[in-house]
């Protein structure tokens, strides 16, 4: 018979002791957060309509975008990649190039052309997967930047990209006063976007399938799991939402060039977010973008030092690693969840009439 039997019902004291009704609290909290969140965003260009504010709150949404899809596919998978700049720039060039040919004017139209360079990061991550998922671990890595810095070539020697001398992009005659607000709505639409496609990796089997090749692949590959096939979606899946936030940032700064397109910054950036926050999970690397973006474009501005925000990544980056290897979300966590096990621990002992009377077996041994 089992310990909880034998109790008649009653809770064993090894269980977490969950009030009644908790995990339904729990969930409307974090809904409610993730609502609040949302409402914050929205209104943002609203409340602070400076230029200079809502320019830096267009960057951050590229970058809480860029980090999001990065962590969609190496969160889950254990594959950290350093060569989705290519997306980004392959986004930014498909738009560019696309209105250059249409000789669009400039305008609400150019959005349209958005999804487009989505697709064509698609389109690159399917060979580029193919070749650097067929390897793992640090060879993952070092295939991916080699890809890298190969595309950046061609985007410096290749004619349709015009070398160098960079692509413009037609401006649009919008008021100043309100500029970036169709810049910021359209990037919150992508982030959107980002977050839901990862929300919904995250509870799909998909997405265990994932996490099953990130804890093992061999095992996983023994129980059915098509290991090739997955990575490659998941891949795919990650470089489309930053491709799309290529082509708005592109469109926002009106003009592409190979080395800032295609910049090995790009992916220090975000893989920093993703850790400073919390590697696999959904809010950790919106956390690290929102805090770390602004506080690069802000020492830009302010110090006019553009390699000074390395610094304070590369002392971040050793904080976190040393304080907390696993990020400031699931360290946050843990915390809570040890305090509050404090607090239920100290209720019990001024309560001895609520725990149970009958003996009870020591977890992992069942009595007989």
């Amino acid at each position: 018979m089992s310990a909880r039997r034998e109790s008649g019902g009653a809770a064993s004291p090894d269980a977490p002791a969950v009030p009644l009704g908790g995990s339904g609290r729990r969930r409307a909290a974090i809904g409610t957060a993730w609502i609040a969140f949302a409402a914050a965003l929205i209104v943002f260009p609203v409340v602070f309509s400076n230029p200079t504010v809502t320019t830096i709150g267009v960057f951050t949404l590229v970058y809480m975008t860029s980090a999001t899809a990065w962590n969609g596919f190496a969160g889950f998978s254990g594959y950290v990649p350093l060569g989705h700049a290519v997306f980004f720039g392959v986004g930014g060039y498909t738009l560019a190039l696309v209105a250059l040919h249409l000789k669009m004017a400039g305008g609400y139209a150019m959005f349209a052309l958005v999804p487009l360079g989505g697709v064509a990061a698609a389109v690159i991550a399917v060979p580029f997967g193919l070749i650097a998922l067929r390897t793992r671990r640090h060879t993952f890595v070092v295939i991916t930047i080699a890809v890298f810095f190969i595309v950046q070539l061609l985007a410096f020697n290749l004619g349709f990209t015009q070398g160098s001398s960079g692509v413009q992009i037609p401006t649009p005659l919008w008021t100043a006063a309100t500029f970036n607000d169709r810049f910021y709505y359209a990037a919150l639409i992508v982030l959107a976007l980002a977050v839901l496609v990862v929300w919904g990796i995250r509870r799909s089997r998909f997405g265990l399938q994932l996490l099953a090749i990130r804890d093992d692949e061999d095992r996983a590959r023994g129980l059915g799991v098509k290991v090739q096939r997955v990575k490659l979606v998941g891949f795919v899946l990650s470089g489309v939402t930053v491709g799309m936030a290529g082509g708005i940032y592109a469109f926002f700064v009106g003009q592409v060039y190979p080395q800032f397109a295609f910049d090995p910054l790009f992916d220090v950036t975000v893989a920093l977010m993703a850790f400073f926050g919390g590697l696999g999970t959904i809010s950790g690397p919106l956390l690290g973008a929102l805090l770390l973006e602004p506080i690069q474009q802000y020492l830009t501005l302010q110090y006019s030092v553009g390699s000074l925000y390395l610094i304070i990544y590369g002392a971040l980056f050793l904080v976190v690693i040393l304080a907390m290897p696993r990020g400031v979300i699931p360290t946050a966590g843990e915390y809570l969840q040890m305090r509050r096990a404090r607090r239920v621990e100290r209720a019990d002992g001024r309560s001895p009439a609520a725990t149970p009377s009958v003996e009870v077996a020591p977890l992992g041994r069942a009595s007989r």
